[in-house]
């Protein structure tokens, strides 16, 4: 059985990420994350996958420390 790719909108990641779709236009046009996205004429969709490991890359975890 074949792995089934799943595509979200601008919208989708938007809500996933606690940002505007507007933002992740900027973040699109200037670079400045790098969160990959497929763009079909006018379409722009972000594979799934990709935005779980822009999650985790940008994950951070601080210890305590002088506990």
């Amino acid at each position: 059985m074949e792995k089934q790719v799943k595509l979200l909108t601008a919208d989708q990641v938007a809500d996933i990420l606690g940002v505007t779709s507007h933002t992740l236009a900027v973040w699109r046009s200037t670079g400045r994350y790098s969160l990959s996205y497929v763009k079909t004429g006018r379409l722009v969709r972000y594979l799934e996958a990709d935005v779980l490991s822009f999650i985790e890359r940008r994950t951070q975890t601080h210890n305590a420390c002088g506990a």
